[in-house]
């Protein structure tokens, strides 16, 4: 069984990806705010959580805070606790006041990312202290005292060269420093299953202290079996894209598009315009793969960024079932929040299949017994 964490969790790739796949697992714990921000002193809060006994009185003090600072609902919580079996006690608010510590020893796996931010110090002086005020440096400090056997990290591709390389650079330097290997890969959706364009880093971590029996290496390019036309509700309808051995299957039959994903004549104007002389884009509709799906779509962006279809000659929007689709979640999956927030939720996560090569290339090494 593996012991899995994750950090910035959103609506649970890894998660999916190992239900798919069929491995026993538990989810120890896993954290995300729902983008909702509250203001406090962290260090005087973080100083309070930790000399608590429990992780439970820890959880209930942040969960206070939380309850006193805002109304706003965690929408991102709503979505992982209806699809996937966890205590609730193990779902944190806040990974800036989440004692590691209490889980130290009892993660095998860690899964997550970070906002991409810019540090202050000039090169690798303070090693990991050098990060502090970033959220980079909340998720190698959970890595520092969880201590998992292996660490998925993944962020936009653009990490590599922000601020001139150098964040990249200090980056990999703290992981050295936490005592892992790391492989790190660009790595693209549509080359494992997913009609979509969207390239990610990704970076595999292996506990230096293992004696692994193979060496890893990131999956070897696929080629597509479907593309997005084939997967569009009109042509598959509503609990007929699920997965079979871990693999996405298709059961072709129609369904029903309701009218309010299809365009206005006011918005489809809008929408088929090329933009502004600063910014122009090539208007393209009925695309094989998909553009980069974006946690904003549900607002209709003009067609050269967003993903549009043409049906009956008439232009729509893709809906938020094919929207996690496309992020490689079966209908299985339940959806039970709101259309806004489940675009949002979808165009923020991990392709689910991605992430389902990776692990199938971390069982070759034997790390875990699968």
């Amino acid at each position: 069984m593996i012991k899995l964490g994750t950090l910035f969790s959103g609506i649970g790739a890894v998660e999916q990806a190992l239900k798919r796949l069929n491995i026993e697992h538990e989810i120890v714990f896993a954290c995300d705010n729902g983008d909702i921000e509250i203001d406090y002193d962290q260090d005087i809060e973080m100083k309070k959580v930790k000399s608590m006994n429990t992780k439970e009185e820890q959880k209930e003090y942040v969960d206070n805070l939380y309850k006193m600072k805002t109304r706003k609902q965690n929408h991102v919580k709503q979505s992982y606790l209806a699809n996937y079996k966890i205590d609730p006690n193990d779902f944190h608010l806040d990974v800036k006041l989440l004692d590691g510590t209490k889980y130290q020893g009892q993660v095998d796996l860690l899964v997550g990312g970070s906002p991409c931010q810019s540090f202050s110090t000039v090169g690798f002086q303070g090693g990991l202290e050098d990060t502090r005020g970033t959220l980079f440096y909340e998720y190698a400090r959970i890595v520092k005292e969880t201590k998992p056997k292996v660490f998925i990290y993944e962020n936009v591709r653009g990490l590599t060269t922000h601020d001139k390389g150098k964040t990249w650079v200090v980056m990999q330097e703290v992981f050295e420093e936490l005592g892992y290997n790391i492989n790190q890969s660009i790595i693209d959706a549509k080359d494992y299953g997913i009609p979509q364009t969207r390239r990610r880093l990704f970076v595999v971590a292996f506990r230096k202290d293992i004696n692994l029996k193979n060496t890893f290496k990131f999956p070897n390019k696929k080629e597509l079996e479907f593309y997005l036309p084939d997967l569009l509700i009109n042509n598959v309808k509503e609990g007929n894209f699920i997965s079979k051995n871990s693999k996405i299957k298709l059961i072709k039959e129609p369904g029903i598009i309701e009218d309010k994903y299809f365009l206005s004549p006011k918005l489809e104007k809008y929408v088929m315009s090329t933009g502004t002389k600063t910014f122009y884009q090539k208007v393209e509709i009925d695309l094989k793969i998909a553009r980069t799906v974006l946690s904003t779509m549900g607002n209709r962006h003009r067609a050269g960024i967003d993903n549009y279809m043409t049906l009956n000659g008439k232009i729509r929007m893709l809906t938020e079932r094919e929207a996690h689709r496309l992020m490689g979640f079966p209908d299985d999956y339940q959806i039970v929040v709101s259309r806004a927030q489940a675009y949002k939720q979808a165009g923020n996560s991990i392709v689910v299949d991605v992430m389902l090569n990776i692990l199938l290339e971390i069982e070759k090494t034997n790390v875990f017994k699968f």
